[in-house]
């Protein structure tokens, strides 16, 4: 049986030659509170209290100095520009933006092929999920892209939650996953050909996936903090289908039923997500088959990523050499490179993501 609810609070005790210097520099300089010292007639410890934290002063403690990070809205404004101080019992204090911008590692482009059935890439995740990495060398940085599975299927053990983002796209490929979002209604449920843009910050649940559930996952960048919502419970009692999330809106494509129109190339078809009127430009999601043709005119892009995913059927990929493509393949394709697309097969269908749209 845990005991955590007879805990009462949690401190942090840190070693201290001389309480007084101490004290005084964390009340009077980082803004702590006094809140015990003893023995009176000569102090051996002292508790203070202050920004969700409880610190122990220790004279005569074992131990390293310690090392404490506090988040400041500005932290310029803390200690008249410093980024780190030393208090004087030694312990190191960075000073920290509470909400810092988000950081895009410089673009490395690279021409990135893999296979549905290459084991190089293949690992088991968070929460038992099987992850194929799509980019193994993640451009540097400015990209990820994943194949997730679940096998058994049932109740997924995940929280509410959010990332902070650039850009982030869920596409189900197979089997089905029951998720709920933030103001937009009820929890519902993805289908193979359907997908979701999820804005910077929108706090989500995934509930439970069918057996052999995969889902195909994009984010910018590659690395990116998730935070957990111990706060807020969803569904939400509002429905904001329009609401802005960091100039995003959430998005929620079903493919049965949805629109195709025309693609950039000629002989195929286009079924469009809706992520870049969502993203004001920013990305652009479709799904291609053919429309009377076989094959795309040698052309460049000059964005930031081109991924080509396979859903169905066969094709040939023209780059630096000719390379076959089958259902479940991936391929980026750095800019100014010369490519085409030739030799479809009658059901090939292919998931296009572009950065920007």
């Amino acid at each position: 049986m845990s005991t955590s609810p007879h805990i009462r609070a949690a401190e942090v005790v840190l070693p201290c030659a001389e309480l007084d210097p101490a004290i005084a520099f964390f009340v009077d300089v980082l803004g702590f509170r006094l809140d015990a010292i003893a023995p009176a007639d000569a102090p051996r410890s002292a508790l203070l209290s202050g920004h969700g934290l409880r610190l122990r002063l220790q004279r005569g403690a074992a131990g390293p100095a310690g090392l404490l990070r506090l988040a400041c809205d500005d932290p310029a404004r803390v200690a008249g520009g410093a980024t780190e101080l030393v208090a004087p019992n030694g312990t190191r204090i960075e000073l920290v933006a509470a909400d810092p911008p988000l950081e895009l590692p410089p673009l490395v482009p690279a021409l990135v092929l893999t296979r549905a059935g290459d084991e190089a890439h293949r690992g088991v995740g968070r929460a038992g999920m099987r992850y194929r990495d799509l980019i193994p060398g993640r451009l540097g940085g400015r990209f990820i892209g994943s194949q997730i599975g679940i096998v058994a299927g049932g109740p997924v053990p995940d929280y509410v939650h959010y990332h902070i983002v650039r850009f982030q796209l869920i596409y189900c490929l197979r089997g089905h996953v029951r998720v709920v979002y933030e103001d937009q209604g009820p929890p519902f449920e993805l289908h193979a050909g359907d997908c979701v843009l999820q804005p910077p910050h929108i706090r989500h649940r995934v509930l439970e996936s069918s057996p052999g559930l995969e889902v195909l996952e994009v984010s910018c960048p590659a690395e990116h903090d998730t935070f957990v919502d111990h706060a807020l419970a969803l569904p939400t009692g509002e429905l904001r289908p329009g609401r802005d999330f960091g100039g995003q809106r959430f998005v929620r494509h079903q493919a049965a039923g949805a629109r195709w129109g025309a693609w950039r190339f000629p002989g195929f078809a286009a079924r469009d997500t809706g992520i870049a009127a969502a993203t004001a430009g920013l990305a652009d999601v479709k799904v291609v088959r053919l429309h009377g043709g076989d094959a795309t005119p040698v052309t460049r892009h000059d964005g930031e990523l081109l991924l080509w995913f396979v859903l169905a059927g066969a094709v040939t990929w023209l780059g630096p050499t000719a390379e076959a493509l089958a259902a479940g393949d991936c391929v980026v394709v750095p800019p100014g490179m010369p490519h085409a697309l030739t030799a479809c097969s009658p059901d090939f269908e292919l998931l296009e993501v572009r950065l920007p749209a």
